[in-house]
């Protein structure tokens, strides 16, 4: 099972994705653009559910931006680290998560004991370990507002479907799109501490801070994760700081 391929996918369309709704953000919101508008009004048409035209004969990278786009939800007030991926995908996670760390040990006048273990810095044979654990944390986090029922289900898993042919990822995608959200359980995937930084960020880049249900859906995971306060606000600045 291959999730560092999908999730590099996932995260660099969320990319394009942020930075073309950005780009559109003061235009009129009615768009017709169809398929020749690229990923611009990609977000309206997943709203509308009509993705089938627009993603049929699409590109992957069309395709992995519109399960990101239905993970994330069509909502203009939805806000996560656009620009923190420039760093290139899953390594991003890695390089944010190393930069806390670094900051929060400074702040509290340590000299590091060792190098963090994050994603952009272990051996291939321990990225797939991050991978699975942020992706996992990517998908519960995009259910934290309760916006992805039966029917986006079945469309977000389409779409993850269309992206890979690894029959494994595709049943452990729907089982995890299908499982009740439970931060406890979720928490169980961080098997270090650098994982669970990394999980951490991933899900504050999903969720929009400001919705109720998302801010306790944080705290608590952070908790689970037991991640030091001062740490976790460490985590959540790298992602303000690198937002549109």
């Amino acid at each position: 099972m291959n999730t560092r391929g999908l999730l590099d996918q996932l995260l660099k369309s969320g990319q394009d994705l942020l930075q073309s709704k950005a780009g559109g953000a003061g235009q009129s919101g009615t768009q017709n653009k169809g398929a020749q508008g690229g990923l611009n009004d990609l977000l309206g048409k997943v709203g509308g559910g009509n993705l089938g035209g627009f993603l049929s004969g699409a590109g992957g990278g069309a395709l992995a931006a519109g399960a990101m786009g239905l993970l994330l939800g069509n909502k203009s007030a939805r806000k996560i680290g656009g620009k923190a991926l420039t760093y290139g995908g899953l390594a991003a996670l890695g390089v944010l998560a190393y930069k806390a760390y670094g900051n929060w040990q400074a702040y509290q006048g340590q000299a590091p004991q060792s190098e963090p273990q994050t994603v952009d810095r272990v051996p291939p044979a321990q990225v797939e370990q991050h991978s699975e654990a942020i992706l996992r944390a990517l998908v519960a986090a995009a259910k934290a507002d309760g916006h992805v029922d039966a029917n986006e289900r079945q469309l977000i898993e389409g779409e993850f479907t269309r992206i890979t042919g690894d029959q494994d990822l595709q049943q452990w995608l729907h089982i995890e799109l299908n499982k009740p959200l439970d931060p406890a359980e979720v928490a169980r995937s961080a098997r270090t501490p650098e994982i669970a930084a990394e999980m951490y960020l991933a899900s504050v880049m999903m969720v929009d801070e400001e919705h109720f249900m998302e801010r306790a859906y944080l705290d608590e995971l952070a908790k689970q994760l037991k991640l030091e306060p001062g740490f976790k606000q460490e985590l959540e600045n790298q992602v303000r700081q690198v937002q549109p």
